[in-house]
C-alpha cells in the first residue's frame, strides 16, 4: 500500500492542522496508510486546541517527495501556499473551501471544494457519507476549526452549514460552543508573548493578475497591542518584500470584539488597497471597517481591483 501525506497550507492555522488530522483519521478508518503533517509552526490558538484535546501536533516537514509519491491537500490548493516540492509528487485529493487558483494536475483526482466557512464542515459530510464515526477527540478538533475560521460564527464566511456542523460536533465532543469558543479565540488573540515574526505567522501568498501579494492576518482583542510594535513589524515586512520580490504586503489586524480591522500596507502597489477599500494609508496604516475575513473580504476585492 502506498503511503500518503496530508497537509494544509504553509503558516498553518487551526483549520489547516485540524483538517489534516481529521482527514487522516477518516482515511485510516477506510484502510489507508496516511499521515497528517504540517508545513510550519503552530500558532498559539492551534497550540491551545491541541493541548485542550490532548492531541500531539503533526510533525513538521520541509519537503515530501523524499518520503512519498502521493499527497492530499486540505484547506488550500494554490501551489505557492503548499509544500515547496509539490510539483514532485502526485496530488490525489483536495478538500478545500477557498478559491481555486494556480492548480492543475496531470491525472484525475478527488477534488472537493465547497463555499462554506471551514474545511472541517466539508469533512464532517465526508465522514457521514462514508459511514465513519467521528470520535470525541476528532469532533473537538473539527469544532475548533469551525470556531476559528468563522470567528465564532461572526465572520461573513460563516454559513448555516457551518453552524449546524458545529452544533453536531459540540454534542459529540461534549463542549459548550460559546464558552469554549471564546476561551479558544482569546488564547489565540493574546499577543503579549509573541515575537514580531509570530505576529506575522498567518500569512499567505497570492498571485493577483501577475502581481505577487502576501496577506497576513492576526486576531486580537486590542489592535494597539500590535500597533505599538509597528516599527518592528514594518521592518520585517519590508525584508519579506525584498526577499520574495513582492509587489504588496498587507497585514490585517482584526479585533475579534468589534469585528473591525486595521491594515498595514507596504509595497509598490499600496494604491490598489486604497482603491479597493476607499481609504488612504497614512504612514502605511488605515482602518478597514467591518473587514474580518481574508478569504471573503480581502482576497476577492484585491484580486478584482488588480484586474482593472
Amino acid at each position: 500500500m502506498t503511503k500518503t501525506l496530508v497537509f494544509g497550507h504553509k503558516n498553518p492555522d487551526t483549520d489547516t492542522i485540524c483538517s489534516a488530522i481529521s482527514y487522516a483519521e477518516l482515511k485510516k478508518a477506510q484502510g489507508a496508510d496516511i499521515e497528517a503533517v504540517r508545513l510550519g509552526e503552530l500558532n498559539s490558538e492551534t497550540a491551545f486546541v491541541l493541548d485542550y484535546f490532548q492531541v500531539t501536533a503533526p510533525r513538521l516537514v520541509q519537503t515530501v517527495a523524499n518520503e512519498v509519491s502521493e499527497v492530499a491537500l486540505v484547506d488550500h490548493n494554490e501551489r505557492q501556499q503548499s509544500v515547496d516540492d509539490i510539483n514532485d509528487v502526485t496530488v490525489t485529493a483536495v478538500v478545500d473551501h477557498h478559491r481555486i487558483a494556480n492548480f492543475e494536475t496531470s491525472d484525475p483526482l478527488y477534488y472537493r471544494a465547497e463555499p462554506v466557512g471551514c474545511t472541517t464542515t466539508i469533512l464532517l459530510k465526508m465522514f457521514r457519507e462514508n459511514e465513519v464515526e467521528v470520535s470525541k477527540t476528532v469532533a473537538g478538533l473539527m469544532l475548533s476549526a469551525i470556531i476559528s475560521d468563522t470567528l465564532l460564527f461572526q465572520s461573513p464566511t460563516c454559513t448555516e452549514e457551518d453552524k449546524v456542523a458545529a452544533e453536531k460536533l459540540a454534542l459529540i465532543a461534549e463542549v459548550d460552543i460559546q464558552a469554549y469558543g471564546m476561551e479558544m479565540l482569546k488564547a489565540g488573540a493574546d499577543v503579549s508573548k509573541k515575537t514580531v515574526a509570530e505576529l506575522l505567522l498567518d500569512a499567505k501568498e497570492f498571485n493577483m493578475n501577475g502581481n505577487k501579494v502576501e496577506i497576513a492576518q492576526i486576531n486580537v482583542v486590542d489592535v494597539n497591542d500590535v500597533l505599538s510594535r509597528r516599527a518592528e513589524v514594518e521592518a520585517l515586512i519590508t525584508n519579506t518584500i525584498v526577499e520574495k520580490g513582492l509587489d504588496l504586503y498587507l497585514f490585517v489586524i482584526t479585533n475579534i470584539l468589534t469585528n473591525d480591522s486595521v491594515g498595514i500596507s507596504i509595497g509598490s502597489k499600496t494604491a490598489v488597497v486604497e482603491e479597493a477599500y476607499g481609504v488612504k494609508f497614512v504612514e502605511n496604516q488605515a482602518p478597514l471597517k467591518g473587514v474580518v475575513s481574508r478569504k471573503k473580504q480581502v482576497v476577492p476585492i484585491l484580486t478584482d481591483t488588480f484586474a482593472k
